[in-house]
């Protein structure tokens, strides 16, 4: 018997155009290091370009996960029973809950290029945070999969 997929999954991978400027960042290395020779260059190349993907693909592999009962965010793993109505953001919504709507004592796992989130009230009385802010590219998902692990 094989484990149910998990109802969702998403990685809020880093958009294509950061890829390319990690390669620039590369060749930039190189031509720092090109007055002092091809070995130099070819270091600065391999080196710069390694150091800036890593980087780019460290921001871009947040996950977010409902599995077992959870809602996994990044390193956060909340049970289903602790939160409370989730809510689809739009551009515009997201963007005010992100800026002047904010609550300090809110766990946000955001990505500024993605537009659109789910903002989920926490309703555990032992918890002082009041929501999750969570950057999702598929929020009707999201709150879809919530509903069906509440239930």
């Amino acid at each position: 018997m094989q484990p149910s997929a998990p109802p969702f999954d998403e990685r809020l991978t880093a958009p294509r155009s950061w890829w390319l400027i990690a390669f620039l960042i590369g060749i930039a290395c190189a031509l720092m290091l090109l007055p002092l020779g091809t070995v130099p260059l070819l270091a600065g190349l391999v080196g710069g370009t390694a150091l800036s993907t890593i980087a780019v693909s460290s921001y871009g592999s947040a996950r977010i996960r409902v599995v077992s009962g959870a809602l996994v965010a990044g390193d956060a793993r909340i049970p289903v029973s602790a939160l409370g109505e989730a809510e689809v953001l739009d551009g515009e919504e997201a963007r005010a809950w992100r800026t002047y709507k904010a609550d300090a004592r809110a766990f946000m796992l955001l990505r500024s290029y993605i537009p659109t989130a789910v903002r989920v009230e926490v309703t555990d009385p032992q918890d002082p945070t009041p929501y999750v802010y969570l950057s999702t590219r598929e929020p009707r998902a999201l709150v879809a999969a919530l509903g069906s692990a509440r239930s």
